[in-house]
């Protein structure tokens, strides 16, 4: 009957053990987003496109995009940190469960309990295995896990912001390197047109009908838009290079099928409102994980100030005859153990005080996210606004620039008026057309960093089907009757728990990788 009792009351302890937790849990952050957008408009859609680059129609663009996604290094590296964090729950988790250890030895001797025995030398012989289980009563090992498995979320989230910013990026260098050859092929024209107007100028000095000033004043300005090509094949380069390692690449050359003006401006804006932000947005989300894991932190720290309590056991063979060892029966113990800290000068208190400081710095990075991330949108909405602006009279003052500069011209050739009117408006008519291509690309750009700003709304193509399997199983219907296209990025994580297939593909990888280091170090070692 005590024996019933006993192991009532060791299940009772474990219970007991597994349901208690110190520390804080976890709250969520008030919402500091408002009503409305500063500079939305009201009849904004509150919907994103899954891949809005789409809305550019460019496949060159799509095919730089998928590339990097697939090859950009720190891209590959924000995976890897993913499979690093789940290796760390599963190393976390561990600590809750039981220790088996198993040890054995062989010795030879005539010291015997410290005094030498004057018969033979001795043989003895153990082998033994014994657990080890630290029961989690103050939940220090489910404070770990709850934070690993933040730390987890926050990596998926990390991965997502990286790529939604790394395809935003992609897409400015693309339209700053359309940008740049568009005015490289304006100060071609310009060139070509003002060269012509010297050899004019030339034929006219050399007739007498005009001084050398103006041949002079004509080389300026040949010159001057000389100067710019060079320039903007320098830009052209430097932005090619740019591309090329964005998509895991060595530095190359960029192809391109569109002009810079073959590109429609986008009309809609689906700015939405803010509080959706705080769901679309991968950084914010990402931020409130490890917020998160340093809350748990401080449970952690807290159960190290409290004593732990350990069931142990062992079960040994021992025998000075080898070939007795196994005969001889088992020995066992049996026992529980209790260890707590005593004085050590602050030390446990104070890790609870850096944690909760931890903890409250997270928390001031998360809150400063959410309001970059409102800056970010309300920035990229004025500059949206004012790019349209700047465009239209971008637009007005190219046509004036246009029309003044032919008038000059004609006018110079009938001998109206001076070469310095012709001078200066085809100064300002080179100025302005280099201005209009620069403004619109800006547009474009503003175009992308607007969507970014909102979170971007991108999920990739594996894992929109990941997500419509999942809706589909939720609602007990076929995937076929899921419309791919009205499912967008609201935070979720469709790849947080891999599934059977997966997990084999990956111990497949890991296999085939171990194999081709071997080979490797087996080639080092035979050229060595």
């Amino acid at each position: 009957m005590m024996k019933v009792y006993t192991y009532l009351l060791l299940l009772t302890v474990i219970v007991l053990a597994q349901s208690c937790k110190v520390g804080p849990n976890y709250l969520q952050p008030e919402e500091i987003t408002l009503k409305e957008y500063r500079y939305s408009a009201k009849d904004t859609d509150s919907m994103i496109n899954l891949k809005w680059w789409d809305l550019f129609k460019d496949p060159v663009l799509d095919t730089l995009i998928v590339t990097a996604l697939r090859e950009n290094k720190d891209a590959l590296i924000a995976a890897s940190r993913i499979e690093q964090a789940r290796a760390n729950v599963s190393f976390t988790k561990a600590d809750m469960g039981p220790k088996i250890t198993v040890s054995g030895g062989a010795s030879r001797g005539d010291l015997v309990n410290g005094a030498i025995q004057t018969n033979a030398p001795i043989n003895s012989f153990r082998a033994s295995t014994g657990i080890n289980w630290e029961l989690d009563f103050w939940g220090k090992f489910r404070r770990g896990n709850e934070a690993a498995q933040a730390n987890l979320l926050a990596t998926f989230y990390g991965k997502r912001a990286l790529e939604i910013a790394l395809i935003s990026e992609v897409a400015n260098n693309y339209f700053q390197l359309i940008d740049y050859k568009s005015r490289l092929e304006i100060s071609q024209n310009t060139l070509a047109l003002r060269d012509s107007t010297l050899q004019i100028i030339q034929a006219r000095f050399n007739e007498g009908y005009t001084n050398i000033i103006d041949v002079n004043q004509a080389q300026i300005q040949k010159a001057i838009t000389q100067v710019s090509i060079p320039q903007f094949k320098r830009s052209i380069a430097f932005t090619e290079h740019n591309l090329s390692v964005l998509i895991g690449r060595s530095p190359d050359s960029i192809p391109s099928l569109k002009k810079l003006r073959d590109y429609e401006i986008p009309k809609i804006i689906p700015t939405g409102i803010p509080s959706e932000i705080l769901q679309r947005r991968p950084d914010i989300l990402e931020a409130q994980e490890y917020y998160r894991a340093s809350n748990a932190y401080i449970g952690v720290a807290q159960a190290m100030r409290f004593p732990t309590i350990s069931l142990t056991g062992m079960l040994g063979l021992g025998s000075s005859d080898l070939s007795n060892l196994v005969s001889n029966g088992l020995g066992w113990t049996a026992g529980a153990g209790l260890g707590a800290p005593l004085f050590e000068w602050g030390k446990n208190k104070k890790r609870v005080d850096i944690e909760r400081e931890n903890a409250y710095q997270s928390l001031l990075f998360y809150e400063n996210t959410v309001l970059n991330a409102l800056l970010e949108v309300d920035n990229s909405l004025i500059e949206l606004s004012t790019l349209k602006e700047e465009l239209n009279a971008n637009k007005l003052m190219l046509d004036a620039a246009t029309n003044a500069s032919y008038l000059s011209r004609e006018r110079y050739y009938q001998g109206v008026t001076s070469y310095l009117e012709v001078i200066e408006n085809q100064r300002v008519e080179f100025d302005a057309r280099l201005a209009y291509a620069e403004n619109y690309q800006q547009l474009l750009s503003s175009y992308v960093f607007l969507y970014k700003s909102l979170g971007g709304g991108w999920i990739s193509s594996n894992e929109l089907d990941k997500y419509a399997q999942q809706l589909a199983d939720e609602q007990g219907v076929d995937v076929s009757n899921i419309d791919k296209n009205d499912l967008f990025y609201n935070g979720q994580i469709v790849d947080l728990y891999l599934t059977k297939e997966e997990k084999q593909a990956k111990k497949e990888k890991k296999k085939a990788q171990r194999r081709s280091e071997k080979e490797q170090r087996k080639k080092a070692r035979k050229n060595n």
